[in-house]
């Protein structure tokens, strides 16, 4: 059996995720490919090496060419300032952009899109187990049906690429298991539209449930609504290091530049010790 250990003493966050398993060996190329199957119009991965805090990591942009070429800096850490309010009301996104003016995709069409995209059964599994964690913590908070979630739409090209991206680099990887780390939530307020909220914002917070946390002091949101349910929906246990066999490491940088620490997942590739 091969597993993947999710270092997230930084937090997480989808891009985060998908960058560290192709530094630990995904093949971008066939990743690329793949996520071609998705109806999501023209948009290409930029991946470049980052240093940070000393650690060398790789980072990964979704370009959305069919929107003036925008890049789309994945925020690792929602920086909701207070001079600018983030719509969270059934939304979903990693990144600190507002396109209110675009359409919005709805959970149930984003779940056909990866249904009919033509994945293997684990591939679409895997996809769908995150977008149904994050669908159900926004359903509950805001107290709607779980078909009545919607996405924004720019933010959701970023998830869509993101937590499909993660489910083929692990099946690229040929991962059986995922186990996670203790998940910083980092500390402090995001505005949203209904006002300010405490980190993790509430449908973080809903999907973090049963899962051990760990204290940070950073003021930041660390872990995103998308790295929520990728931890939430995949991982299979949670806590310190398992006693592993480690064959491959991958560094997935995020966007901000920490005080006292590096920026980075760091993933651990290998089987179980016998």
């Amino acid at each position: 059996m091969k597993i993947a250990y999710l270092d997230c003493f930084s937090g997480i966050s989808g891009d985060m995720t998908l960058a560290a398993l192709v530094d630990a060996g995904a093949n971008r190329e066939n990743i690329e490919q793949q996520l071609r199957k998705l109806p999501l119009g023209r948009f290409r991965l930029e991946w470049r090496t980052v240093v940070k805090k000393g650690v060398t990591a790789l980072k990964v942009d979704v370009i959305d060419e069919e929107n003036h070429g925008h890049e789309h800096h994945h925020e690792h850490e929602h920086e909701h300032g207070h001079d600018h309010g983030h719509d969270h009301h059934h939304h979903v996104h990693d990144h600190d952009h507002e396109h209110h003016h675009h359409a919005h995709r709805g959970y149930r069409e984003i779940v056909d899109l990866i249904q009919h995209a033509g994945y293997s059964a684990r591939v679409m599994e895997r996809a769908l187990a995150v977008f149904r964690a994050i669908g159900e913590a926004e359903a509950k908070i805001h107290n709607v049906p779980i078909d009545t979630v919607h996405f924004h739409e720019v933010g959701a090209l970023d998830s869509i690429v993101d937590i499909v991206g993660v489910a083929l680099a692990l099946e690229d990887l040929q991962i059986d298991a995922i186990c996670c780390g203790p998940v910083p939530t980092g500390s402090g307020y995001v505005r949203c539209d209904h006002g300010l909220y405490p980190v993790p914002a509430p449908a973080t917070m809903e999907m973090l449930k049963n899962i051990p946390l760990r204290h940070s002091k950073i003021e930041k949101e660390l872990t995103t609504p998308t790295g929520a349910g990728i931890a939430a929906a995949l991982a299979e246990q949670f806590g310190p290091l398992p006693a592993m066999t480690v064959e491959a490491i991958g560094y997935g940088a995020g966007t901000r530049d920490l005080p006292d620490q590096p920026n980075v997942l760091r993933v651990l590739i290998g089987h179980p010790n016998p």
